[in-house]
């Protein structure tokens, strides 16, 4: 068991809330971060499996890989794990990437 302190790092911190109502915001916090977890993760994968394929200079392959990977961090976005911001930046470093690829074929 680990004891909630200001130096907790990677291990999970256990709190002990003292009304009714700051357990159930443990227990939804605990869900929400699990969720943010995973779709962050699918973002981050999305991402990564187009590079790959716009490293091996494959265009069409290159495009639809953008195509799921804007869906995602769109999804991503208005989920509200990514700020709106943040999810155009990653759309447009993916699209400049794209059409620098589709220009030197």
């Amino acid at each position: 068991m680990v004891v909630e302190s200001a130096r907790a790092t990677d291990e999970e911190v256990i709190s002990m809330p003292n009304t009714k109502s700051a357990a159930k915001r443990v227990r939804y916090i605990a869900k929400r971060t699990a969720r943010n977890t995973a779709i962050r993760s699918s973002v981050k994968t999305a991402i990564k499996r187009f590079n790959a394929v716009a490293d091996a200079g494959d265009v069409e392959q290159a495009k639809e890989r953008y195509r799921m990977a804007a869906s995602v961090i769109d999804k991503a976005a208005k989920k509200g794990v990514l700020h709106k911001n943040t999810a155009a930046r990653k759309k447009s470093a993916l699209a400049k990437r794209l059409h620098a690829l589709s220009q030197s074929v």
